[in-house]
């Protein structure tokens, strides 16, 4: 399934949803009429809902304005049916979207931000503050900091494709430093954005407005550190992490966030696309309102190494990480005949109900010129339970042969719960050695293996890499009803 088509059932579904819910909530039996029962307009509660779009570095208003319209074509729905189920209750909403200088340091642009909140949305709370790329790093900034009172005034903050973590902790082209790199691509422009994206972590800041508010940080990436997907000018920004052309995946969010992988897309996808600008406003409305959103959390990571031989040329490597220990033992047999070869069947491992073999490993410990494992395979074919290893082994007279033996399954999910993506990283290494491929092991959903493609031009080169996993789980927040309502209609 692809990635367009994924994002349109998920959309229908959520549609489809919204509109039985509708039809629930009007045929409720509210009463004898079967209507809500009237309530006296003087006893009308007010909640507001203001929205506040923050650009990124380069943008404008304009960036954010597809993700603002579908914003307001999506909340329609949600607000009837959170009034129809609070009678007395009105939602109001309020959108603020404005131009920033977009090249200037995080804490000139946090207060031009607040300066923009306090003129224009004067007096007004419960802030939604919605930052694309460079914004959603101000907007935590802004709000762990306390810039011009934010931090009392804003309920959520929704980071997209956002810089969280400093990037100078990543490798750029040719290992120079980044700094360098940002100031270059500006041409100029750089008033202290390179140095703030570059050098200032904002993943405490993040931490605060999770633990204080609401964080929701939409992420998302190439399949591959090497990917081409979203090179520019046929550089890959980041040869050694995956990323989304601009920013590395694992940089886009830090502990606390509630996380949402959106799939492979380019970094301001969400500007020209009306799927993904569509899909990141109906999950942070269903995130306001309470309704599920399948957020990402940490399964499993581990590493890998990889060393080049002394020949010339280009040493390649395919394989699949991540499988855990099925059992594992030693088999060993004497051949006590003063003339005649032996040979010894073996049949070792176990069946592991509701398991998935995935591979067997057997190392010969014994001299190999005078014993030898003559034949190995699984014992049953197609039966991915039975992770049971047949071994025929053979031994010269007076000789014993002994090897050890391993089997490995697929770390699978439990029933119900389903992998969200990978992210895959070299974390040292000499020059020219990438990691070029990268996918699931397997089309089950709950199989969490990786199989690796990677090179290392010899001689002599070497990298280790890291890979992590992550699983989806639906969280539900319902961040509505912690805003109060500000006021009645009588006088309003």
């Amino acid at each position: 399934m692809s990635v367009t088509f994924a994002l349109k059932s998920w959309t229908n579904f959520y549609r489809k949803g919204l509109s039985l819910l509708v039809a629930v909530v009007l045929f409720l039996p509210h009463g004898a009429s079967g209507l809500p029962p009237a309530v006296p307009e003087d006893a009308v509660q007010i909640k507001e809902l203001n929205f506040v779009f923050l650009h990124g570095m380069g943008g404008t208003s304009c960036s954010l304005q597809r993700l603002s319209d579908w914003m307001n074509k999506s909340l329609s729905s949600y607000i009837y049916i959170y009034e129809q189920a609070n009678p007395g209750t009105k939602i109001q909403v309020n959108t603020l979207s404005r131009c920033y200088p977009a090249y200037l340091d995080i804490e000139t642009w946090a207060n031009n931000l607040a300066d923009s909140i306090n003129k224009n949305f004067k007096d007004r709370d419960n802030l939604i503050v919605i930052g694309h790329s460079m914004g959603g790093k101000t907007a935590l900034y802004a709000v762990a900091k306390n810039v011009g009172g934010l931090a009392d005034k804003v309920s959520m903050v929704v980071t997209i494709n956002s810089p969280v973590k400093n990037l100078d902790r990543y490798y750029a082209p040719g290992g120079g430093p980044v700094l360098n790199y940002c100031r270059t691509g500006l041409l100029g422009s750089d008033d202290g954005v390179c140095a703030s994206v570059t050098a200032y972590d904002s993943s405490r800041d993040g931490k605060w407005v999770a633990e204080n508010r609401h964080w929701l940080a939409f992420i998302s990436a190439e399949n591959a550190p090497l990917s081409p997907q979203f090179d520019r000018g046929g550089i890959d920004s980041w040869p050694r992490d995956m990323d989304d052309g601009v920013v590395p995946i694992s940089a886009q969010y830090a502990d606390g966030a509630d996380v949402i992988y959106y799939g492979e897309h380019e970094h301001s996808t969400l500007g020209i696309s009306d799927e993904i600008a569509e899909f990141i406003a109906d999950q942070t409305i269903r995130y306001l309102f309470g309704f599920p959103v399948e957020c990402c959390v940490f399964s499993g990571s581990g590493t890998f190494k990889h060393d080049a031989d002394w020949l010339l040329g280009k040493d390649q490597w395919d394989e699949v990480v991540g499988e855990l220990i099925a059992s594992s033992g030693t088999v060993r047999h004497t051949n006590e005949s003063f003339t005649q070869w032996k040979q010894w069947e073996d049949i070792v491992g176990e069946i592991i109900p509701q398991a998935q073999r995935s591979s067997s490993l057997v190392r010969q410990l014994s001299f190999p010129l005078l014993t030898s494992v003559k034949e190995m395979r699984w014992v049953t074919a197609g039966e991915p339970e039975d992770c049971r290893l047949y071994l025929r082994t053979g031994a010269a007279p007076r000789t014993s042969v002994e090897v050890n033996w391993t089997v490995y399954k697929a770390p699978l999910l439990p029933e119900g719960t389903k992998r969200a993506y990978y992210e895959v990283n070299i974390t040292d290494g000499t020059p020219l050695v990438a990691i070029t491929q990268t996918a699931w092991s397997s089309r089950d959903t709950r199989d969490l293996r990786l199989r690796i493609w990677s090179e290392a031009h010899s001689p002599f080169r070497w990298f280790t890499a890291e890979w992590r996993v992550y699983y989806k789980e639906s969280r539900q927040k319902k961040i509505i009803d912690e805003i109060p309502a500000i006021r009645s209609s009588e006088g309003s």
